[in-house]
């Protein structure tokens, strides 16, 4: 049942009326359907990953897609060792990583923990990707249907662009963090529900727990959406000044509750986040701090939806696709918003929400069609070293544009759905005008009749505008498996404890794809040196994985130039000295598009190899020490 209090779809709060209690078995075969349609959703927009679960990887973000792999084994080992999983040596050896200072999901894989033992990290990748989709729907279409609109095929369109929408879907390739915003919803509402008289200690209680556990899902996508419920709230109070001061009491009551509770759970993470070994502040460079979102991006249709096309990504697609809505939604958004703000507080929130963060996603400079122009865009007033604001993307913050245009369908359609009806069935009776009748039974026949065709109208609008923007399937590529070497244990004899394998190229944030999953994919049982990670740099500045020791320069140098070069004994001692800083015991490097030239320039290194199964081995213990 739709929640009154929540839901100030008109301005005639005193014509409010609850809706007509229906049968409750049909609001819950609605609600099931609503489900099953977004699993199946999820489970196609993964389909080219099911074809080899095995061996296929994110088309656009391969190195994402192994380091999220990499990160459900890491919550697996991290359980079945009783290690902290606020931090590993398993990468970066021997300095380790800072998990709580880089996107670790923490909430996800310690809970899946044991699937990922059962069934492997790829597999248990697929599932929760797909799962966290239609996920993400389904909360976003309770809170719809429970707060917002009455019709439950509103909901069940806005809470499926919630979950698929063309920049969620962009995230997928290979960044499932982005995609798990199940919980955002249920916050969004516990924040509306926090003015309620009575109930600020349990709404604060209920608040702090969500806000702790999405703290270990994502951090920027709570940032961003603390920022819009705070616009939400603001607008609220300039337009409902008397309500808002009623409710002030309870209201910030329960925000005290909600923000004692999480602060109480999550302080030691969050001091370990900013203060704990391989923290860092800021990142180097201000790197994100100038990708803002291009104006064109709005109205083009993303890469991966029916209506989409790659090629134009060589103009405007050099930031994420985190809008890409397509002409007709933007159009219909537009027209929507200025038929409904006169008459719905709830469309006039939305229209804020848009505005404001439209404005605040373009950046530093304004971008056209991929072109920077001599405009100054907001960003450009805001320093780079600020706190929290230093690690945003601007483009980013169009992620709560998405959000509101999916809120602004399912009140496009409920608008809808009310057309034509007699006025006792709608779900909120707006206060008569001047001349029309007073009373719902006065004259409901012909305002039906009149308005009857309006519902078609609106139903075939948003179809129109949406159907573009189904999502194809995620593209997929195929990855070469790890080394039977690795799979099979055989580097278990070379590798004894608290010593690393050196896999050739070492991984790094550029190179080494296919040797950062061979951690993942053996349950991280041996540590390796380097990574995908931020880190910090000589002074405390986030950098992308670890600062290249001489020899791991050396190797990537001569990946990209195909040759090896001219070797002197200072390499020749240098490559000595990274393998005692590595701790290494044994250096293995398996099949690769470079392997004869690196084959040969680790042997010019520290001497001939042998040939083990089917990798060739350095063992380095003799050397080393």
């Amino acid at each position: 049942m739709v929640d009154p209090s929540l839901n100030p779809v008109t301005d005639a709060d005193s014509a409010e009326v609850e809706p007509t209690r229906r049968p409750r078995r049909r609001p819950a075969r609605a609600d099931l359907l609503a489900l099953g349609a977004y699993v199946v959703l999820g489970v196609f927009v993964c389909l080219n990953y099911w074809g080899d679960v095995q061996a296929r990887v994110s088309s656009h973000l391969p190195t994402d897609h192994s380091w999220f792999e990499w990160l459900f084994a890491h919550g697996a080992y991290s359980l079945r060792h009783l290690e902290n999983p606020l931090f590993t040596a398993r990468q970066n050896a021997p300095d380790g990583v800072n998990m709580m200072a880089n996107t670790s999901l923490l909430g996800v894989t310690l809970p899946l923990a044991p699937l990922t033992m059962l069934l492997g990290p790829q597999v248990m990748y697929a599932l929760y990707l797909g799962g966290a989709l239609a996920a993400t729907a389904g909360t976003g279409y309770w809170m719809l249907s429970r707060h917002l609109v009455r019709s439950r095929a509103a909901a069940f369109v806005g809470g499926a662009f919630l979950g698929f929408a063309p920049g969620i879907i962009h995230h997928a390739n290979g960044q499932p963090n982005f995609v798990s915003n199940f919980l955002l919803p249920l916050i969004v509402v516990r924040v509306l529900r926090l003015r309620e008289p009575g109930r600020w200690r349990r709404n604060g209680l209920v608040l702090g727990a969500l806000v702790t556990y999405q703290i270990f899902i994502n951090e920027e996508m709570l940032l961003l959406t603390a920022l819009a419920c705070l616009v939400v709230v603001l607008a609220y109070v300039v337009q409902r000044p008397a309500a808002a001061r009623a409710a002030a009491g309870p209201f910030l009551a329960g925000l005290g509750v909600a923000g004692g509770l999480a602060l109480l759970l999550a302080a030691y993470p969050i001091w370990f986040q900013f203060n704990g070994p391989q923290s860092y502040r800021g990142l180097q460079g201000g790197v994100f701090h100038n990708w803002g979102e291009d104006l064109v991006a709005f109205v083009t249709f993303a890469r991966d939806t029916w209506a989409g096309d790659p090629a134009v990504e060589q103009t405007i697609g050099l930031t994420e696709q985190n809008t890409w809505f397509g002409w007709p939604l933007v159009l219909l958004s537009v027209v929507s918003l200025v038929l409904l703000v006169r008459r719905s507080l709830a469309a006039r929130i939305v229209a804020v929400l848009i505005v404001v963060f439209t404005v605040a996603a373009i950046g530093p400079v304004v971008r056209f069609n991929g072109v920077e122009t001599d405009v100054r865009g907001p960003w450009s007033y805001v320093p780079d070293d600020l706190p929290l604001v230093e690690m945003m993307m601007p483009t980013r913050l169009t992620l709560v544009v998405a959000a509101a245009v999916g809120v602004l369908v399912a009140l496009i359609w409920d608008a809808a759905a009310r057309q034509g009806r007699p006025a006792a069935d709608r779900a909120r009776v707006p206060a008569p005008r001047a001349g029309e009748p007073t009373a719902p039974g006065d004259a409901p026949a012909p305002v039906a009749s009149r308005r009857r065709w309006l519902r078609p109208v609106g139903y075939a609008a948003v179809a129109l505008a949406l159907l573009p923007l189904f999502p194809r399937p995620l593209p997929a590529q195929p990855v070469d498996p790890p080394p039977h070497f690795i799979t099979a244990g055989g580097w278990r004899p070379y590798v004894p404890e608290g010593r690393t394998l050196v896999p050739v190229p070492i991984p790094s944030n550029v190179h080494g794809l296919p040797t950062l999953r061979w951690g993942a994919l053996t349950g991280q049982e041996f540590p390796v040196p380097g990574g995908y990670f931020i880190g910090p740099n000589e002074v405390g500045e986030g950098v992308f994985g670890a600062p290249n020791r001489p020899t791991s320069s050396l190797i990537y140098s001569t990946m990209d130039a195909g040759a090896v070069p001219t070797l002197t004994d200072e390499n020749r001692r240098q490559a000595v000295e990274d393998l005692r800083f590595w701790r290494a015991s044994v250096v293995v490097l398996g099949a690769h598009p470079r392997e004869a030239v690196l084959r040969e320039l680790v042997t010019a290194l520290i001497g001939p190899p042998q040939r083990v199964d089917d990798v060739w081995v350095w063992d380095v213990r003799t050397l080393v020490g």
